[in-house]
């Protein structure tokens, strides 16, 4: 279900039957979910970026980027910075936006794990969905390692089991062979076809991706991988604030603490679990900032 402004709303009119918009339309209507949009322009927004999710998506599995673990990564230092951990920290000489697109645009020099290939995906995705100069006002001094993230990024977690394309998932692998512990799971992308997409095992259905995980299991394992009902987005609402404002500085921000925890292919959730710690075990130590 559909509300613009408090009220139930049909909008599924407004783009071309058969266009990724109505298709996402359509599944908003259907579900028992309520999506609230405060306007039309919202809305459009969300729909914008989920498609370009999608697009950016595609775009990588097109790519020749490499599936790597951490000690593997690789990034063109014209434009990033190879940190001893296996993230990639944008040079002060670049423009964000520049960097992004080189990931596209010269994917072969890059390789990185799944939760990586995800934030690169949304931040590509974004990039083309509002002005250029916004983006680059909002997204200084980028820092990509697994689920980090910029905070105006703000990607949330979701449980339900309710996935719209442009959603991300996981395919959970709980009996994976510690000999290959990177397929311990799969990030992935809701394609809306039937389809996802996840960087290292490319695009497939959903019974697809679990084959290829239950492959990667320890010997003699019947426990198989599963699709978890949890689904990961960027803060559509935050974001369409940004795409509709004019061009200006932003406000100052703290960022995220980094956690180099050195588990390729982890869940946002597991990741969250991680940082939280990190927060808690600092607001034990200082309990009176």
């Amino acid at each position: 279900m559909i509300q613009l402004s408090g009220m139930q709303s049909q909008q599924s009119g407004m783009w071309p039957s058969g266009s990724m918009e109505s298709v996402i339309i359509q599944q908003m209507h259907e579900t028992p979910v309520v999506y609230s949009y405060q306007s039309i322009d919202e809305l459009s927004f969300e729909l914008k970026l989920r498609k370009n999710i999608i697009v950016s998506a595609r775009a990588m599995n097109e790519g020749y980027a490499e599936f790597e673990i951490f000690a593997n990564s690789r990034c063109n230092p014209q434009y990033w910075h190879l940190t001893n951990a296996g993230g990639f920290q944008l040079r002060h000489d670049v423009i964000p936006s520049d960097a992004i697109q080189d990931i596209y645009k010269n994917s072969s020099l890059y390789a990185f794990e799944c939760a990586t290939a995800i934030v690169v995906i949304y931040y590509h995705a974004v990039l083309n969905s509002m002005d250029e100069h916004v983006f680059n006002q909002l997204f200084q001094n980028l820092y990509l390692y697994s689920w980090h993230e910029d905070p105006d990024l703000g990607i949330q977690s979701i449980h339900t089991d309710h996935f719209l394309p442009g959603d991300v998932v996981y395919f959970n692998n709980p009996d994976f062979d510690p000999e290959t512990s990177w397929w311990r799971g799969e990030n992935a992308v809701v394609l809306g076809d039937g389809t996802y997409f996840g960087h290292g095992l490319g695009i497939g259905t959903a019974e697809q991706m679990i084959h290829a995980l239950n492959k990667t299991r320890k010997p003699e394992s019947n426990q198989s991988a599963y699709l978890i009902n949890v689904v990961i987005r960027p803060s559509f609402k935050h974001l369409a604030k940004f795409s509709m404002l004019p061009r200006g500085d932003t406000a100052y921000k703290i960022q995220h603490v980094v956690i180099h925890h050195n588990e390729s292919s982890i869940s946002y959730d597991r990741y969250l679990f991680y940082l939280n710690n990190v927060y808690n075990q600092m607001t034990y130590l200082n309990p009176f900032p």
